[in-house]
């Protein structure tokens, strides 16, 4: 690791990440309170384990083949050049376990890149587990009441596994392809996490269908409300709570920049984005806390007032603003927290109308359209600076954005989405049964604890009766 400065930083960037990752749990609490405090009381065991056991799959599979794809995919592949050897992500790897090692034949690095990824390489793939939890939980609140688990725990691992992380070796790398031929910027993931999952939950409900009685006979939609808003509103607070620490983990905290090839950071060490572009904590506290501002603000107003609206628009202000509160002014990204909240209410109720779609937490809107339209703005709000610190890298550009844009959110979002559930429905596997949808989906596990709970007072009584009592 060089000097005693260099392994210095690197330990300070180990346990910095591992806080972050501590945050960014936070994320899935949040959601599966959100979740629950959403559906409706017959529904909220299926809707917890749902949530929860998304967890073990795909934490899984990103160990075997998530973490792998998002180094070896950078250059498309065959875009900007062929698969990237990465042993680094190899799950057999010595580098994927957590000693110390030196050298060795079978590691594929040199000894201070042993020693660099012993100490990073799981506090680095914690971070992007937890960015893949978010995008799978994204999609499964826009599922809840209708879908069967085995069914949404499958999507979960495709989005979470496999289409997200594309899209990051894409256009959240320093390297990829979409940074380096189109000037792609999307530092806090409007697009990479959000706009993609929100595409994703849009192809699978368009074959998942509405629940049983939210439109009426003439095709007008019924409102559903949350059973419990007080629970909604933890759990919102929760995910604004674990953003905050996404954002955090979103950043490199400290590099030199003689190891940054142009060196356009000049001569001190400083804190970068995910494409090594300099940025600070203090802009991005600024950022995030303004923009949930202005869409906490907007969602009031035009919702009337509506809690779950409010909260929503506050998630769909920051989102965003995400793509670029790197480099925004705190006021840029207040304005563009407004837009997100305008956008997500007006396209949600936009769509229920005219498509028919039943999002039971508007996930499609306040990530999905949120995103993309945070994406797009990007493009022309920092038009003309530098992507990267790399020469010979697309500036940031209107262009290049709104094809980056497209591609999260159609060609790795919706369209994935929409054929896999296609081919779920196709075997009977997506949605549960209509009588159990009408029955709710905990119906054998409330019979079930029921007939426990009447032996045991039988058995309380016979007890009680043979005391003489």
């Amino acid at each position: 690791m060089g000097t005693n400065i260099d392994a210095l930083n690197v330990v300070f960037t180990e346990f910095y990440y591992w806080v972050t990752v501590v945050f960014m749990f936070l994320i899935h609490i949040g959601f599966c309170m959100y979740e629950v405090g959403v559906s409706r009381q017959r529904n909220h065991l299926h809707t917890l384990m749902k949530s929860t056991m998304l967890i073990p799959l795909v934490t899984i599979t990103f160990f075997f083949f998530g973490w792998w794809i998002y180094f070896a995919f950078q250059n498309g592949p065959w875009i900007t050049g062929d698969l990237i050897s990465a042993p680094q992500a190899e799950p057999w790897n010595a580098l994927m376990g957590t000693h110390l090692s030196g050298p060795s034949p079978n590691l594929g690095v040199d000894a201070d890149q042993a020693a660099l990824w012993h100490r990073l390489n799981g506090v680095f793939w914690a971070a992007f587990l937890l960015f893949s939890w978010t995008a799978a939980s994204i999609v499964s609140g826009a599922l809840i009441e209708r879908i069967r688990s085995g069914a949404f725990w499958i999507l979960a691992v495709v989005i979470g596994s496999f289409t997200w992380i594309i899209d990051a070796a894409w256009g959240w790398s320093s390297q990829g392809w979409m940074v380096k031929l189109l000037g792609y910027h999307d530092a806090y993931a409007s697009g990479v996490i959000h706009a993609i999952a929100g595409g994703f939950a849009l192809g699978v409900l368009i074959v998942l269908g509405p629940r049983i009685g939210k439109f009426r006979a003439d095709g007008t939609a019924r409102d559903i409300p949350p059973r419990n808003p007080w629970l909604v509103t933890i759990g919102l607070f929760l995910i604004y709570t674990g953003f905050w620490g996404f954002y955090a983990a979103c950043n490199v905290p400290l590099i030199n920049p003689a190891a940054i090839a142009g060196q356009i950071t000049g001569e001190t060490w400083t804190a970068t984005n995910i494409y090594l572009t300099p940025t600070t904590l203090s802009a991005i506290t600024f950022n995030f806390l303004m923009s949930l501002s202005g869409g906490l603000m907007t969602a009031y107003i035009i919702s009337k007032g509506d809690p779950f609206w409010t909260y929503s628009g506050g998630l769909a202000g920051i989102i965003c603003a995400s793509a670029g509160n790197d480099l925004y002014h705190p006021i840029q990204a207040m304005f563009l927290g407004v837009i997100g909240a305008l956008v997500a209410y007006k396209m949600h109720y936009f769509a229920e109308r005219r498509f028919k779609l039943d999002d039971a937490v508007g996930a499609v809107a306040v990530h999905g359209y949120a995103g993309f339209v945070g994406v797009v703005l990007a493009g022309f709000m920092l038009w003309g600076q530098p992507s990267s610190p790399y020469e010979g890298f697309a500036a940031i550009n209107p262009l290049g954005n709104f094809i980056g844009a497209l591609i999260m959110f159609f060609v790795l979002g919706f369209f994935p989405g929409l054929i896999v559930a296609v081919i779920l429905n196709m075997f009977g596997l997506l949605r549960v049964p209509r009588d159990v949808e009408l029955m709710g989906l905990d119906f054998s596990t409330e019979e079930a604890r029921r007939a426990a709970m009447l032996e045991v007072q039988a058995a309380e009584k016979a007890a009680y009766n043979g005391n003489g009592r």
